[in-house]
């Protein structure tokens, strides 16, 4: 069975075989992972079905690749919208609810007018109802708790915590560089 192209990205692992990220996990389009191929900069782990051809060669997709030089990744983590949410949990830090990010919102505990700085320890993830319900005012005046005090997270604490909510898709020949939905053995 033929799957399109764009459907076949590859899973790009560090040389020592993790992943470069978890979440967003770490994937190259097939055209950067065939160039990779070519230019010899990565191993290829595992491979799709699929492949491309000329008149005179073909070769398979890759579906896992590795790369040859150990690429030393940064402990602290970019902060963005996404990685507030992510060290949240993806639940409102005043009512506790998970939801998905398009129903997120950050909000400043102390607010931006008051003094406070947009910044690990002064954002965290808020729902809408709650966010407005607190409006502007400081998280005492608002007549609220904050369930955990917002803190600069490391990577390590960011893909631990990524593990626990998988993409919606992953190649079956992923799952052994994974740890989402693995099966051990009986033996």
């Amino acid at each position: 069975m033929s799957v399109a192209l764009d459907s076949c990205p590859a899973l790009v692992l560090n040389a020592d075989f993790r992943p470069l990220n978890y979440f967003p996990l770490s994937l190259w389009s097939w055209q950067n992972s065939v160039k990779a191929v070519f230019l010899d900069r990565v191993n290829v782990v595992s491979e799709y079905d699929n492949a491309i051809h000329s008149p005179t060669w073909e070769m398979k997709l890759p579906s896992v690749i590795s790369l040859k030089d150990y690429v030393n990744v940064s402990t602290k983590p970019a902060f963005t919208r996404f990685n507030v949410f992510l060290r949240d949990r993806f639940s409102c830090q005043y009512c506790g609810h998970h939801f998905p990010t398009q129903e997120l919102t950050f909000d400043h505990v102390l607010p931006k007018s008051l003094g406070g700085r947009t910044e690990w320890a002064n954002v965290v993830a808020a729902c809408s109802h709650c966010n407005l319900r607190k409006a502007n005012k400081s998280v005492t005046k608002s007549g609220m708790q904050i369930l955990k005090k917002p803190v600069q997270p490391n990577n390590k604490y960011l893909q631990r915590v990524g593990r626990a909510f998988p993409p919606n898709y992953l190649h079956k020949s992923w799952r052994d560089f994974l740890y989402w939905d693995s099966e051990l053995e009986n033996s």
